[in-house]
């Protein structure tokens, strides 16, 4: 019987591009607000488009927030993309202070308006290159990716892990180097969006699921 994947629902996501990537690498995905479908779930998928601190709320009024901790600290495969991957760390600086899952060790930080006594434009809405830092690709979700792809973002918070060694990909946006893709044990997550990157980005689905014997 094929695993299954849940695509977490809180309101606040780009699920149906997710869906659909899920779909044509053949997994077999379901979109769900349910605690226990988290539960029964083979692996998860936590998309995200929009404000930390809405969907910290989201997730709590869904009753979502133990039971996505409790299966990725058990080791369940967890992909989060975008505001999913930002959701998986500590805390955010958006509107204040809030608390994110903590799952990862760091804190979301807003881009700066300047840069080198240069403005920049805010969010970044383009299709940027990643690049490996402290882990290589081999083995990974990026392992049919070359170094410097092009991948297609939209954001205007970028992640700042307290520990590099979970860096999988870094990406520079008019002269600031930040974080871009983390892979952490069962967690793996991207500031860009795989979905809409093409065929190149669709690997990433694909390759993920692999990893994860989903397919």
């Amino acid at each position: 019987m094929q695993k299954k994947v849940v695509i977490i629902d809180y309101n606040l996501g780009n699920l149906f591009s997710v869906k659909q990537a899920c779909d044509t690498v053949g997994m077999n995905a379901e979109i769900s607000t349910n605690k226990r479908d988290i539960d029964n779930a083979d692996a998860l998928i936590l998309p995200g488009v929009g404000a930390f601190i809405e969907a910290m709320h989201n997730l709590e009024v869904f009753d979502l927030i133990d039971a996505i901790k409790n299966n990725v600290n058990r080791g369940k495969p967890i992909f989060g993309v975008c505001l999913g991957l930002q959701l998986l760390f500590s805390k955010s600086e958006e509107f204040g202070s809030g608390e994110g899952l903590n799952l990862i060790n760091g804190t979301i930080k807003k881009f700066p308006s300047e840069v080198d006594n240069k403005k920049i434009k805010v969010p970044q809405i383009a299709w940027n290159k990643i690049y490996s830092y402290e882990q290589a690709w081999e083995n990974t979700a990026l392992n049919e990716i070359s170094e410097n792809e092009f991948m297609y973002f939209v954001h205007s918070y970028y992640v700042d892990p307290a520990e590099e060694t979970c860096i999988l990909t870094k990406t520079n946006y008019e002269g600031l180097d930040y974080c871009s893709g983390i892979l952490k044990d069962n967690i793996f997550a991207t500031q860009f969006h795989p979905e809409k990157s093409a065929q190149k980005g669709i690997s990433i689905y694909k390759n993920w699921a692999d990893l994860n014997n989903l397919i």
